[in-house]
């Protein structure tokens, strides 16, 4: 139970500092420029 709970937090640390990395880097506006980009061709305005 222990070893489980360890891997959950250790999972979670790892994930919110992957998430702060992206952030820090400014990856979420790449990601919501392509999101864009491909909505747009979608809908064949873009």
């Amino acid at each position: 139970m222990k070893r489980s709970n360890a891997a959950r937090l250790l999972s979670a640390a790892l994930g919110l500092a992957l998430l702060a990395a992206g952030l820090a880097r400014r990856e979420h506006l790449e990601v919501l420029q392509k999101a864009v980009r491909v909505c747009l061709e979608c809908i064949g305005i873009g």
